[in-house]
């Protein structure tokens, strides 16, 4: 089987290499993924950049070269619901744009890029697996909406207009609609995590590179665990 995991930066990357030895790293695009052999896997691990485009171009190189079976992105994202609070962890079940506003172009729904889905549904046999897994260790998290945009969503005004646009997302962050978007293209399956980092609003500017270590070296475990128990 072959698997990508994504995350967005070095310092959440960095995890994976205390249970994936020995790796060879290889150019894909502009994009330079380490790859692993674990039991008979293949474990191609990436960044994606900070951003929609970043996320879909390194991602889009990967599987124009490689047939990916399955894709895990991690990252951090801001909560958009009060109920939902810093360290609090994510399973997206859908994407959709908060910053795509087309519905003046025709029969679109806020946050569709025309000639695309209404959301990026990511609902499948390997995401149920994922979740169960999450279950079986005591692994707390919340399953729904995630909305993807190119700003650092960091005040109370910018939290309103998304929460007015999508009353049901429960976090907002940078890469994720754009790499449902890939994935949708490709027919791949995709796991996606996201660790609550801050509120989306006036105080989400504290401590974030602390937290984004903290929580990759989080979810690289989990990653790891399940991919162990996968064979």
């Amino acid at each position: 089987m072959k698997i990508a995991i994504i995350v967005p930066m070095e310092i959440e990357a960095k995890y994976y290499r205390k249970y994936f030895h020995a790796g060879n790293k290889e150019m894909f695009g502009s994009s330079v993924f380490e790859h692993f052999c674990v039991k008979h896997n293949d474990i191609y691990i990436g960044l994606s950049g900070i951003g929609k485009v970043q996320a879909a171009m390194n991602l889009a190189s990967l599987l124009t070269k490689v047939d990916i079976d399955l894709i895990f992105m991690t990252g951090t994202a801001g909560s958009l619901q009060s109920s939902i609070r810093k360290g609090d962890l994510l399973l997206a079940d859908s994407f959709s744009y908060h910053d795509a506003h087309n519905t003046l172009a025709g029969n679109y729904v806020e946050g569709q890029i025309p000639g695309e889905p209404a959301l990026f549904d990511l609902k499948s046999k390997e995401q149920a697996a994922f979740a169960d897994f999450l279950q079986e260790q005591g692994i707390q998290y919340k399953k729904g909406l995630i909305v993807t945009g190119d700003s650092f969503i960091g005040s109370n005004e910018q939290k309103k207009k998304i929460n007015q646009d999508f009353t049901s997302a429960l976090g907002v962050e940078m890469e994720g609609a754009a790499f449902a978007q890939v994935a949708y293209h490709f027919q791949k399956k995709l796991i996606a995590i996201r660790a609550i980092s801050d509120n989306g609003d006036d105080s989400a500017n504290e401590d974030f590179d602390k937290f984004a270590q903290k929580v990759g070296a989080k979810a690289a475990k989990i990653i790891c665990a399940y991919i162990e128990k996968m064979n």
